[in-house]
């Protein structure tokens, strides 16, 4: 696994344990694939990877750029017409799919990696970094899910969750294609 994408916060959440974790996770020496904004947990995270001397590459819509604060610093920043082309663009520079605490945005963008890979249109490892405990109820929905036989087993085996950010991106690491 050499690229990572990363789907986070542009909000940095009220736990300090998010920004922990967010700085633990890229200690990996992966380069870093995100939603290029230099604010919350996003700007925690590139700011980790670039400390480290890794190679980061954000990608944010032009709507974006000002509303999260677009990072200047980056090893590379692409500015897309949409979300629609960020998203499409990220799933291709990226080997495996991490999300950290986040809100709808970080959800939605989580979704439809999980979708595509139900669809078959990849392969890549996804997780989910459940720090604090914050992702149970979505673990418990997605578990209720399966249980009601709208998500199938091997469709729900395909999020990988843990609250520590090294054994995680082992994790993903060991189930990539």
């Amino acid at each position: 696994m050499k690229a990572l994408c990363v789907y986070c916060g542009a909000n940095a959440g009220v736990s300090p344990d998010y920004a922990v974790a967010a700085r633990v996770l890229v200690a990996e020496n992966i380069s870093l694939v995100y939603g290029g904004g230099k604010v919350g947990l996003m700007g925690v995270i590139a700011d980790e990877v670039l400390r480290l001397g890794g190679e980061v590459t954000g990608v944010i819509p032009t709507q974006l750029v000002e509303r999260e604060v677009g990072h200047t610093g980056l090893t590379r920043q692409f500015i897309v017409k949409d979300m629609h082309e960020r998203k499409a663009m990220m799933a291709s520079l990226s080997d495996a799919f991490i999300a950290m605490p986040g809100g709808y945005g970080t959800l939605e963008e989580l979704f439809e990696m999980l979708t595509w890979a139900q669809l078959g249109l990849h392969a890549k490892p996804i997780g989910l970094l459940n720090v604090d405990r914050f992702y149970d109820g979505l673990i418990a929905f997605v578990e209720n899910g399966r249980e009601q036989g709208f998500i199938r087993p091997q469709h729900a085996a395909f999020l990988n969750a843990d609250a520590d950010p090294a054994a995680l991106v082992q994790r993903l690491k060991d189930c990539a294609p």
